[in-house]
């Protein structure tokens, strides 16, 4: 069962993400502060973390700079009152993979949680090899032989994305979700450019093709 920490020091959000989320079929642990926080991460392995900023004791902050100093890798879910960009900002920079605004919308954070596990799933899988194409998830490349290719970002990700899950059709706005995120400014025919450059680099390779799906999106076909 996947497991999530819960820290907010209000103890109706509390309560209230707790039965979300128990509901959903996720096993929930809660804290009220960073500091035991910290304290559960040593005796309990947590798949994702929804923080709270604004805490008592250590912050949401504070926490998640904790966190990347000690190279945990664990997914944050970033839910707080403040919604200027500058706070968005800092905390994406001290380690936070998503970010969403008080008052929460379960809905949404649901959504926001089955994101970033999926693409925490497929990053802790770090290698994928298809026939004799191997894609690294750390170094973003993608070798055939003496043929090796370093992808921008996004252009991996999306890759790496629709081969893991080959056959399966992805819309749009489902791979802008996951791989540019829920509140980029970005329009969904920015996958359309990616998926061509894609097409483009990988055109002699026989193993795989990157196939648009009239009126839905797009799928790959290992070949």
């Amino acid at each position: 069962m996947i497991k999530i920490l819960v820290v907010e020091d209000d103890k109706h959000v509390r309560k209230l993400m707790n039965a979300v989320l128990k509901r959903e079929g996720y096993e929930v642990i809660t804290a009220e502060n960073g500091r035991e926080a910290l304290e559960v991460l040593e005796v309990q392995h947590i798949d994702l973390i929804i923080l709270d900023i604004m805490m008592p004791e250590m912050d949401g902050y504070e926490f998640a700079e904790e966190l990347k100093e000690a190279d945990n890798r664990i997914p944050i879910l970033m839910a707080t009152a403040k919604q200027l960009p500058e706070d968005k900002k800092k905390g994406f920079r001290l380690g936070t993979d998503d970010y969403m605004t008080k008052p929460v919308d379960t809905e949404e954070m649901l959504l926001r949680i089955q994101a970033l596990l999926r693409r925490s799933q497929i990053a802790n899988a770090r290698k994928l090899v298809i026939g004799k194409v191997h894609l690294d998830y750390d170094t973003l490349t993608v070798s055939r032989d003496d043929d090796k290719q370093t992808l921008p970002q996004k252009e991996f990700y999306l890759l790496y994305k629709l081969l893991s899950y080959p056959e399966r059709i992805f819309t749009r706005i489902q791979l802008m979700d996951e791989i540019w995120g829920m509140d980029s400014e970005s329009t969904d025919t920015t996958v359309n450019v990616h998926i061509n450059r894609l097409r483009k680099r990988f055109e002699a390779y026989p193993e795989f093709e990157l196939v648009s799906v009239r009126g839905l999106g797009y799928k790959a076909v290992r070949t």
